[in-house]
């Protein structure tokens, strides 16, 4: 549980980061009243800046207060011990999402208007293109990523749809569902945007049945996890013309190797997960962990925390 109390000890909140050298996740110890330590050990709070599990999990101890984890996905912290932790763990999610979201922007325009496909060609064509602007967007998974994804699309006038875990209604989408209802969104979708948490019930959410649902002339978008989608059913969709395309910036497995079938499709557009890219990770970090050092200070509850039994 979070402290519901401001942080009364005597002596400093002492935090460890590891195991990668950040001196923006160290300054942004100090920016929020916390005190750096050498030792995981001697430390109260325990930054984790990423490296190795295996040293991970040999740095969790009884006596930590808060475990900060670098990255939105969690489910390699959690089976590498973290999910037996009884103090809060927080992931960074709120960081990134802003991120994650305009690269998906990006992927959803180039689809829209052909800019990969086109940009393999090597003589003069007259494309079908079409408009973003008026278009539907179903966001399966609508968390932090989805709904900043809804601020950058508000200028295009789109219609949002969201499938949440709890059908609690997203602002900015005109319906929301839960996912056992999704297909009613993903069957209206020009753009179908993956964007849940990996977890086993999460565990190729877009299958053949799914893709099957799709208009012939929809878009599949996963910024989330490569195990979210069937690739081999991806691959029957491509080859049978029952989608448009697909933009991905995860793939299962991964990294996609050499000589792949979706690696032939010019309707396929693939990043090599660089959504939000690693060298980036520190410095959009940094104030996350500045805000939760203070917050915990102050007894107030932490930004990104993650249900260990959910997973994410």
């Amino acid at each position: 549980m979070c402290p519901m109390e401001p942080y009364t000890d005597m002596q400093e909140l002492l935090v460890y980061v590891g195991t990668r050298e950040s001196s923006e996740l160290v300054d942004a110890v100090v920016r929020g009243g916390g005190t750096p330590v050498g030792r995981p050990e001697d430390a109260e709070v325990l930054v984790w800046s990423g490296g190795d599990l295996a040293d991970l999990k040999m740095m969790l101890h009884d006596d930590l207060a808060w475990v900060q984890l670098p990255s939105a996905g969690v489910e390699r912290y959690l089976t590498a011990g973290v999910a037996d932790m009884t103090c809060p763990i927080t992931n960074a999610s709120p960081a990134y999402a802003d991120n994650v979201a305009e690269h998906t922007l990006a992927m959803i325009l180039s689809c829209a208007r052909q800019i990969h496909p086109l940009s393999r060609r090597s003589a003069w064509s007259t494309p079908s293109l079409s408009r973003l602007h008026g278009a539907t967007v179903a966001i399966i998974g609508c968390g932090r990523i989805g709904r900043s994804l809804i601020t950058y699309l508000d200028p295009f006038d789109v219609n949002v749809l969201a499938s949440t875990r709890s059908g609690t209604p997203v602002p900015g989408a005109s319906r929301t569902v839960v996912p056992a209802d999704q297909d009613e969104i993903i069957g209206e979708a020009d753009y179908v945007v993956v964007a849940a948490p990996a977890t086993p019930e999460t565990a190729q959410l877009m299958g053949s049945a799914e893709l099957e649902v799709m208009k012939d002339s929809a878009y599949l978008i996963n910024i989330s996890r490569g195990s979210l989608v069937d690739t081999d059913a991806l691959v029957a969709a491509l080859e049978g013309n029952t989608i448009a395309g697909a933009a991905l910036d995860v793939t299962d497995p991964e990294p996609l190797p050499a000589g792949h079938p979706l690696w032939n499709f010019d309707s396929v557009l693939i990043t090599p997960h660089v959504a939000n890219p690693d060298a980036w990770d520190a410095q959009l970090l940094a104030p996350l962990v500045e805000q939760n050092v203070r917050r915990f200070l102050r007894g107030e509850t932490l930004v990104g925390l993650v249900d260990t039994d959910l997973g994410y």
